[in-house]
């Protein structure tokens, strides 16, 4: 059965060749060396042209390329080189190259025609995808990136842009590792498009975990997932900042921009060389090849000849009704982003306000991800989001001595356990600033509460659950790195297979390794149930405030009714005797004397009825103390 936008001759056999069926050409120089060391995990990498390009309208328009194909042997039939890469290829060769072409342009095309919807969107990203570069490709930053080669005996250490390091992974002798090479470390600062592609295509790094990098908020839970060919670790880094600086969450530089609102993964076509993915156009040699960028800005060319959409309309039908409504999906792709544009400056400004309602006496913790890579042939990548290197400066100067466990052992497994001790001793640094604020903030409610420390205490509280959240997936992470390792790695085996009957499991971690990583799982422990009595204490603060202000309210409200209560009865009276009456014989008969005969055995009544119930708490109080100095006496005597 013919494939979706496929050509089928008159008996109804498709023309258009599988991925895997034509060779188009010299792949470039990174493919080349990603399927000389180690295959690809998906289909055989293939180098297509460019999905800006479109066939020959000529060829196709005036005449029925069908009945060419027919008529004409290929032996027969008067061969060419394809413009571009020399090879001489038959004319049903070259159609299914042009067939090849409409088909990448109508992939590639869906991205404009609103296709944007990230429900269902195909996960992964494909650097080798000419969707990925439209996506991440204005993902720009000047990283700091060093190569480390080291083994117990050797080390060579190298600063490279992110021009260089391009070069020097698409250079197979360049990259080649030497003899003596055990483990090389690929440290990068910063997060950049054409690094992270070069890296990927290098390495064959699996299109979910460069979600996972293009995609990561800083609230992001830390994991580790396990791919037949790589480990990937997913772990949040907690840094102290600037003792006046505002608290910093790192995210992606991917997150929250246009491209969070689009596909995670678009077209299938194949990308050529990076350099000259944006300037090199393949041409037949009759100059009628009208090409287009896919994000639909035509050559001067095709616009003057105005030959495009009639050609599309002509010959591919399946891609008439999409075409034809362009324009209409241009304008909605551009509301859409002028919505999210909104949303996001909207967003941006209630967290600005929140942010400067928090600011005082807090702690200020920087949060951002790091990635790390661990690969089987003892490669280990690095990748933080912030452009410099000073988070693991401490590992690279452990990796220049000579006398250290990390080097001597020469041991990638190892190397990450360093990567996630130095996170985790970064993360102790962050608690005993916590524990310091928080026995500050104690002292000041114990000395005097008042609801300046009350406030500082709430957004401590807060602080202190979200990281509490941020931080245990790392203790989940270790575990699971000590305790499923060789699991995990023996659950990506498909033993459906007879041929993987035999297969030796392997883990990511040796066992040395493993024995480390339990003192960082202590670390964790300690970190999580130091946050939980932080958060406590933070809570019975506030607590002991209000229910203090309670006390002292109530001893003031205790206060002004013992003082009604001996009042009343001298208040009633007055009230009696200060009646205006013409003839009043308490009054006429009596002297002030009167009065207080009156209202002294009535206090002396009234007073002891309110305070029947302290007087007895007062007796049985006296009666407690009494019996426990009596007890006190008894033990000295004996």
């Amino acid at each position: 059965m013919p494939r979706e936008n496929s050509f089928s001759d008159s008996e109804g056999r498709s023309l258009t060749p599988d991925l895997d069926e034509v060779d188009e050409g010299p792949t470039s120089p990174v493919s080349m060396s990603v399927n000389a060391h180690r295959p690809t995990y998906s289909i055989p990498h293939v180098t297509q042209p460019s999905p800006r390009l479109l066939v020959n309208t000529r060829s196709l328009s005036k005449r029925s390329v069908l009945s060419k194909i027919i008529s004409r042997s290929p032996t027969t039939q008067k061969t060419r080189p394809w413009p571009g890469n020399g090879k001489i290829q038959t004319p049903i060769e070259r159609f299914r190259a042009a067939v090849r072409k409409v088909m990448a342009l109508h992939r590639g095309t869906s991205y404009l025609m609103g296709n944007v919807g990230h429900v269902g969107a195909e996960p992964g990203v494909n650097p080798r995808r000419a969707s990925a570069n439209l996506l991440y490709g204005h993902i720009r930053q000047d990283c700091m990136i060093e190569v480390i080669d080291y083994s117990a005996v050797r080390s060579s250490f190298r600063r490279l842009t992110n021009k260089d390091l391009v070069n020097f992974l698409d250079d197979p002798l360049a990259s080649e590792r030497e003899p003596w090479v055990k483990v090389r470390w690929i440290n990068i600062g910063g997060l950049s498009w054409d690094v992270l592609r070069a890296v990927s295509i290098k390495y064959d790094l699996h299109p979910l975990a460069l979600e996972d990098i293009f995609h990561t908020r800083s609230q992001t839970r830390s994991k580790a997932d396990y791919y037949t060919k790589h480990l990937f670790l997913r772990v949040l880094c907690h840094q102290l900042g600037q003792k006046d600086g505002p608290v910093v969450h790192t995210e992606s530089i991917a997150f929250d921009s246009m491209l969070m609102h689009g596909p995670r993964s678009d077209s299938p076509s194949a990308m050529s060389e990076p350099d000259t993915l944006e300037k090199d156009a393949m041409r037949e040699e009759d100059d009628d090849t009208m090409y287009d960028d896919v994000s639909g800005n035509m050559s001067r060319k095709g616009k003057k000849r105005g030959r495009f959409f009639p050609f599309i309309r002509a010959t591919t039908q399946d891609l008439e009704g999409n075409l034809a409504n362009i324009g209409s999906s241009r304008i909605s792709l551009g509301k859409l982003k002028s919505g999210a544009a909104a949303k996001r400056r909207k967003q941006a400004k209630n967290n600005i306000t929140l942010n400067a309602l928090k600011q005082g006496d807090r702690v200020n913790v920087n949060v951002s991800p790091m990635f790390i890579f661990l690969l089987r042939d003892g490669t280990v990548i690095s990748i933080h989001t912030v452009p410099n290197l000073q988070l693991t400066s401490p590992i690279g100067a452990r990796l220049r001595q000579r006398d250290t466990g990390l080097r001597n052992s020469a041991d990638p497994s190892l190397l990450v356990h360093a990567l996630l001790d130095l996170i985790v001793d970064n993360a102790l640094e962050v608690i005993d600033e916590f524990h310091t604020k928080i026995n500050k903030f104690e002292r000041a409610i114990l000395l005097k509460p008042n609801v300046q420390t009350v406030q500082y205490l709430h957004i401590l509280s807060g602080d202190l659950i979200m990281h509490k959240r941020t931080m245990e997936p790392i203790k989940t992470l270790i575990y699971g790195l000590r305790r499923y390792d060789l699991d995990r790695c023996q659950a990506l085996i498909d033993m459906s297979d007879p041929t993987n009957a035999q297969v030796k499991v392997v883990g990511f971690m040796s066992h040395k390794t493993k024995i480390y990583l339990a003192d960082v799982f202590d670390h964790t422990e300690y970190i999580l149930s130091s946050l939980d009595m932080f958060a406590a204490i933070a809570e019975n603060l506030i607590g002991y405030t209000f229910n203090l202000a309670s006390y002292e309210m109530n001893q003031v409200m205790r206060r002004l009714t013992l003082a009604t209560i001996i009042f009343l009865p001298l208040t009633l009276l007055t009230g009696y005797f200060g009646m205006n009456f013409a003839s009043f014989w308490a009054v006429n008969e009596h002297s002030d004397l009167f009065f207080w005969e009156i209202a002294l055995p009535v206090m002396a009544v009234v007073i002891p009825l309110f305070l029947w119930s302290d007087i007895k708490e007062l007796f049985r109080y006296m009666k407690k103390k009494m019996a426990t100095e009596e007890a006190v006496k008894t033990i000295k005597q004996s």
